[in-house]
C-alpha cells in the first residue's frame, strides 16, 4: 500500500478496518470526531455498519450486542463520553465479550476543553466502572505505533474475550505522520464457538449475560475473572526503554509525552547527565519488570505526564521505596515542553532550581 499521510483518528479508524472491524457505534466528540466521520465513510465501501448513535451509552450497548454475535466491532469517543461507557464496559468484562474501546483523551475535569490531556489514566487503569475488573489499555506514541496496536487491541480482545481499551491524547488525535498498513487475511480470524448466532438445533442455546443473582456463583465467576486478568498480566505487559543501562535517572513517560521527553533527554546527555526513559505501552498491565531490575541502581525516576499525577503512582508502587520519584505534570490540555522536562531534571539531578 506505501506511506500515506493521515491525521492520527484516521489511522486508528483504518487500522481497525484492516484488521477486520466491520461494525462500529459512536457518537461525534471532539477531538476524536475525525474517526466518526471516517467510519461512516468507509466501512460501508468494506461491506461493514456504521451507526451513529444518540447517545455515548446507546453506543457502548450497541457494541455489546455485536460483540455477542462474534464480530469486531469497535467504538470511539472522548473524555467526557468514555465516561459514559463504564457501565456498558463493565457488562462487557462481566460478558466476557470481545471488543475494542478507543479513548482520545482531553482535558477535564467535566467537560474541560478540546486541548489534548492525559488525566484518564486512572479511569482506564483501575477498572473505571463498577466491580472488581481490569482491562488491557494500549498507549501508542507514534501514528504508525497506532496501525500496530490498534491490530493488536483486536488480538488481544479475542485472545482473552474482553474488552480492549487504545488510549491517545488529543494531539496524537489530531496530527498528521506518514504511516504504512499491512496486509490483513480476515481467515485469520478466531472461531468463535460461543458467540450467539443461533444454533440450528444443534445443541443448547447461547445465552451472554453478566446478570448472576446467586452469590456463590457469581463469586465463583469472578474468580475466573481474575485469573484472566492474572494471564493478561503475565502475557501482554509492553513497553520500551531507552539508554537505561547506564541511566542515573529515569524520565518515565507515555504516549506524545514520551516524544517530548526524548528530546529532554538527549539534550541532559549532550549535558553529560546520564538520563534514560521507560515508556510504558501497556498502561494495563504496567510494565513493572524495567523497574525491578533499575530501582537499586539509579538515583531517581521522574514520571512526567498531561495531569496532576496518575501514572505516577503506579511507578511509585514499582519502585517500592527503593529509589526517589518525582513527578512533574501539566493540566487542563497544556502540553509540557521539552525545555520544562529538561529543567525538571536539571533540579532533581541538583543542577539549577527550576
Amino acid at each position: 500500500m506505501g506511506k500515506v499521510l493521515m491525521k492520527g483518528n484516521e489511522v486508528i479508524a483504518e487500522a481497525a478496518v484492516q484488521a477486520g472491524c466491520k461494525y462500529f457505534f459512536g457518537y461525534p466528540i471532539t477531538p476524536q470526531s475525525e474517526l466518526v466521520a471516517y467510519m461512516a465513510r468507509r466501512l460501508p465501501e468494506v461491506g461493514g455498519l456504521f451507526l451513529q448513535a444518540e447517545s455515548e451509552i446507546a453506543a457502548i450497548n450497541m457494541v455489546y450486542g455485536a460483540a455477542g454475535t462474534g464480530v469486531r466491532v469497535m467504538t470511539s469517543s472522548s473524555s467526557p463520553g468514555f465516561s459514559l461507557k463504564q457501565e456498558g464496559i463493565s457488562y462487557l468484562v462481566g460478558s466476557e465479550l470481545p471488543a475494542v474501546v478507543v479513548n482520545v483523551v482531553r482535558g477535564g475535569p467535566g467537560l474541560g476543553n478540546i486541548q489534548p490531556a492525559q488525566s484518564d489514566y486512572f479511569q482506564v487503569t483501575k477498572g473505571g466502572g463498577h466491580g472488581d475488573y481490569n482491562i488491557p489499555v494500549l498507549a501508542p506514541a507514534s501514528l504508525q505505533e497506532i496501525v500496530e496496536l490498534t491490530s493488536e487491541a483486536f488480538d488481544i480482545a479475542d485472545r482473552y474475550r474482553t474488552p480492549v481499551i487504545l488510549m491517545g491524547d488529543g494531539m496524537l488525535g489530531q496530527m498528521m505522520e506518514p504511516v504504512e498498513f499491512g496486509e490483513r487475511n480476515e481467515s485469520e480470524l478466531p472461531e468463535k464457538k460461543w458467540a450467539t448466532t443461533g444454533t440450528r438445533g444443534d445443541g443448547a442455546p447461547k445465552i451472554i449475560t453478566s446478570l448472576e443473582l446467586n452469590a456463590e456463583a457469581l463469586e465463583q465467576r469472578n474468580h475466573k475473572l481474575q485469573q484472566k486478568f492474572a494471564r493478561i498480566k503475565e502475557n501482554e505487559v509492553r513497553y520500551e526503554t531507552y539508554k537505561i543501562d547506564d541511566a542515573d535517572y529515569i524520565i518515565v513517560a507515555f504516549g506524545t509525552v514520551a516524544r517530548i521527553a526524548l528530546n529532554a533527554i538527549n539534550k541532559a546527555r549532550q549535558q553529560g547527565l546520564k538520563v534514560g526513559l521507560i515508556r510504558p505501552i501497556s498502561l494495563w498491565p504496567f510494565p513493572e519488570k524495567p523497574f525491578f531490575e533499575t530501582r537499586d541502581r539509579v538515583k531517581g525516576y521522574i514520571a512526567v505526564e498531561m495531569s496532576a499525577g496518575q501514572m505516577v503512582e503506579d511507578v511509585r508502587l514499582a519502585v517500592n521505596g527503593h529509589a526517589a520519584v518525582d513527578f512533574f505534570g501539566r493540566t487542563g490540555g497544556v502540553v509540557p515542553t521539552q525545555e520544562e522536562i529538561y529543567q525538571k531534571l536539571l533540579s532533581v539531578s541538583g543542577g539549577i532550581t527550576v
